[in-house]
């Protein structure tokens, strides 16, 4: 009987680098680069090798620069086949984060979404995770993470008295599980204070779910005129008049909630 070989795929971190880069179309970043001025501002490091190196860092989860320019240093042979791309000195990779237009990036992300769905119409479509096959509607997940940051380099983003943070408000569309606005601020900033501005493109009839954080009545009550159902938890001090309690079996029940004149909400615990 003869020996059948498997072709197992391989986890390589460049291996996957090489197979993200290829999805870009040659001529696109060098477009993006003229478009947004990025072309004037680099001598020796070139606009597609700083995409390069900014996927490496997000698909290993580097930690700083010195992760990304060390790594690239030493697969600088690899590296060189994406398409002639270099590593950078950490000096030069911080210029180039500091004063690059970073609109340049976000023009990327949606050329290569349509150039993708171009290729694929089914990418990014009507596929929904398993947990969530029974609703109709389009769900978003609305929430916030902290970015800690260095002090002495970002004056703008002093959360603590030795530390320095930036917190990214996120709407991720539960469907495609792609993002669908992202906020970056000081992390002093309550969540409280972009919830409108996140949820502000959320159409009629969709649903989005947010943490306790983002609880606002106004922005609540902004968002069921707008006939948007919304999920949340309650907040353990939450001060309301219970008008009725509705009985809705053996799993659970619901009760009319009246926080304020004028708002009434439902509150659903199941066990």
């Amino acid at each position: 009987m003869k020996n059948q070989t498997r072709n197992k795929p391989t986890a390589g971190k460049f291996s996957l680098l090489r197979q993200i880069c290829n999805l870009i179309p040659p001529h696109l970043v060098p477009k993006l680069a003229r478009a947004t001025g990025v072309e004037n501002q680099w001598r020796e490091f070139t606009p597609w090798s700083h995409v390069v190196c900014l996927l490496y860092a997000q698909l290993t989860h580097s930690l700083g620069l010195n992760d990304v320019c060390d790594a690239l240093r030493l697969h600088s042979g690899p590296l060189s086949a994406l398409r002639a791309a270099t590593a950078p000195p950490k000096n030069t990779l911080s210029h180039a984060n500091r004063t690059r237009d970073p609109q340049m990036a976000e023009q990327l992300f949606w050329a290569v979404l349509a150039h993708l769905q171009t290729l694929q119409p089914a990418f990014g479509g009507n596929r929904r995770p398993k947990f969530a096959f029974r609703f109709k509607r389009l769900i978003h997940i609305v929430d916030a993470t902290t970015i800690q940051l260095m002090a002495r380099s970002l004056d703008w983003a002093k959360h603590r008295r030795r530390k320095a943070a930036a917190k990214c408000h996120l709407r991720l569309d539960l469907q495609t599980f792609l993002p669908r606005c992202a906020i970056v601020d000081t992390a002093a900033e309550h969540e409280t204070q972009r919830a409108r501005e996140l949820c502000a493109n959320i159409h009629a009839g969709e649903i989005v779910i947010f943490d306790k954080a983002y609880v606002d009545f106004n922005h609540l009550a902004d968002l069921a005129a707008r006939e948007v159902f919304w999920v949340t938890r309650a907040k353990d001090n939450l001060q309301c008049r219970v008008v009725r309690k509705l009985h809705t079996g053996n799993r659970g029940y619901a009760t009319d909630l009246a926080p304020s004149p004028g708002q009434r909400f439902y509150r659903i615990v199941a066990y």
